[in-house]
């Protein structure tokens, strides 16, 4: 099992720990427009059409994916006031998530859909809100064929010394990962499956990913969503993360568990600001750490010309 690093020459650490301001800041801009691009005025939203359940929104689906539901009359309604909406008898959570499921099983042999070759065998839940009861599940993979919002929870790992500096654990993510192999991440981050809570889905995260024991993980405090949406050629990602910071004791090493991540790191909090800027961050996990700065006051309205639109930016909702 690897150790991890407790100093580490990242590259292009210090080529942007030095950059200046205006470009980091444009830099993180850039990034914040592309995670939510899909509110841009070149994006496909105005063709896409409502994916309804009982008269409720939970999607956006692509016009290339309604021409291939059309087939399946007894699945899916015929698209109608720009929305595509099950069939009545599909009346219950069990029925609507068996029919599509098959629908979605059949559309995996597509190989234009290319969501679909990622296939998790993970159930999220489909619904209007969070706080609303699930309407159905549906395979993480096909999540973004309908545009399902999708929820996840993100640790932010960190240390403060006697001096109070603020240093930061970043995962490397393993380069055998389906997504964003071998970027830079959260500490420990987990998609929010369906049926499954959010404090237990932090507990499990921690301690496969980053070996941190149950009663460490469990101090981790709730803090704030981060909410985006992006579109790309898999498909419409409306996304929000459960963010949490726990702050680790000094002595404490996280180590490789499940596979998932090949090595950690811990750097001062102004060269994992500096990173931000770089590729060689996984971007949803650049905007919670971004976030992590805003409510530390390691980024202020003073001196961040671009305070607002990275606030709103951090939290955008449809």
């Amino acid at each position: 099992m690897r150790t991890a690093q407790l100093i580490v020459d990242v590259t292009h650490v210090d080529i942007w720990f030095n950059m200046a301001s205006s470009a980091w800041s444009e830099r993180i801009l850039q990034l914040l427009r592309r995670m939510n691009n899909f509110y841009s005025a070149g994006s496909s939203r105005s063709s896409c059409f409502r994916f309804e359940i009982d008269g409720a929104q939970v999607g956006w689906i692509p016009p290339h994916v309604a021409s291939l539901l059309t087939p399946y009359k007894d699945v899916f309604l015929p698209p109608q006031k720009g929305a595509v909406s099950l069939c009545p008898s599909l009346d219950c959570y069990e029925k609507r998530s068996e029919a599509v499921n098959d629908v979605v099983e059949a559309l995996r042999q597509e190989s234009s859909l290319i969501c679909l070759r990622g296939w998790r065998d993970e159930r999220y839940s489909v619904k209007p809100r969070f706080c609303d009861a699930p309407l159905m599940w549906m395979e993480r993979a096909a999540t973004s064929l309908f545009g399902v919002k999708r929820y996840g929870v993100h640790i932010n790992g960190y240390t403060v010394n006697g001096s109070g500096e603020i240093s930061m654990w970043l995962a490397r993510r393993s380069i055998t990962k389906q997504t964003y192999p071998g970027l830079l991440d959260n500490m420990a981050a987990g998609g929010l499956a369906a049926d499954v809570g959010i404090k237990h889905t932090l507990i499990k995260e921690c301690a496969e990913e980053a070996c941190i024991p149950a009663d460490i993980a469990a101090k981790a405090c709730p803090v704030s969503t981060v909410s985006y949406t992006y579109e790309d050629e898999e498909g419409v990602f409306p996304e929000s993360q459960f963010v949490f910071d726990l702050e680790l004791p000094l002595d404490f090493v996280p180590s490789v568990g499940d596979g998932e991540v090949q090595d950690f790191y811990l750097l001062p909090i102004e060269k994992v600001k500096g990173l931000l800027a770089t590729d060689d961050f996984k971007p949803n996990s650049a905007m919670v750490i971004l976030d992590f700065l805003i409510r530390h006051s390691l980024i202020e309205p003073d001196t961040e010309p671009y305070y607002q639109e990275f606030v709103t930016g951090l939290h955008q909702t449809l």
